[in-house]
């Protein structure tokens, strides 16, 4: 584990490298924004196929704005979802530590505060429903499951926002603990260069400082 956070920001390995589609699959928070992708799509189908009557009118208690609000929230979330998977199958490649903090901020907020706009729109389609005395006409059906799914949304919404703050709380450790960064912010190490420990007492004898030898004796020649 502790090598491995060494070699990691914010919850994904260091920059470069081609695109993996299997590894970007197994993300846990591809799997479940693909989950609230899905489950988007159903709530505001719904609502829209089985909620507004042939003269423009929500038959959910005559409410409008209920169905306005329920289809809103769930388009909203069906195209953050697809701008967030985009992000994810970038976050690989961005280089800078600044970058990939930014990205896991705005999901960490975004996603939680989604998470409570699923929780408004169940409630409010709760109550709608539920004082709506004349069903005749209605696909029950599909108000049902528009309903059923955005209270589904709550927790998966939820499941991102738990997701976020783990990889952001991973993040800031490794920041603090020194992690992968150099000084710039750039995800990696920084490189090695030769010459040995600025430390080290192993100094090069400078020159000349060898012991001069003795003069050399010369014999008288002989005639």
């Amino acid at each position: 584990m502790e090598s491995n956070s060494q070699h990691s920001a914010y919850g994904s390995g260091l920059a470069g490298g081609a695109f993996d589609p299997v590894e970007y699959i197994k993300k846990p928070q591809v799997i479940c924004r693909i989950v609230c992708w899905v489950f988007s799509i159903i709530v505001f189908g719904c609502i829209g196929s089985g909620a507004w009557g042939y003269d423009g009118t929500c038959k959910i208690n005559g409410d409008d704005d209920c169905c306005r609000f329920g289809s809103a929230v769930g388009v909203v979330a069906f195209i953050a979802c697809i701008l967030f998977l985009v992000i994810d199958g970038m976050f690989d490649h961005m280089s800078n530590v600044l970058q990939r903090k930014y990205a896991v901020i705005i999901d960490l907020v975004f996603s939680g505060f989604w998470g409570f706009m699923w929780f408004v729109c169940f409630c409010y389609l709760t109550d709608s429903w539920r004082k709506t005395f004349n069903h005749n006409d209605i696909d029950k059906d599909k108000i049902q499951a528009a309903i059923a799914f955005s209270f589904f949304s709550i927790a998966t919404w939820v499941v991102l926002t738990i997701l976020a703050f783990m990889r952001y709380r991973q993040g800031v450790s490794d920041t603090f603990s020194g992690g992968a960064y150099d000084d710039s912010g750039n995800i990696g190490n920084a490189p090695q260069y030769p010459g040995g420990d600025i430390g080290s007492d192993q100094y090069q004898a400078p020159p000349f400082s060898q012991e001069k030898s003795s003069p050399p004796v010369y014999q008288t020649p002989t005639y």
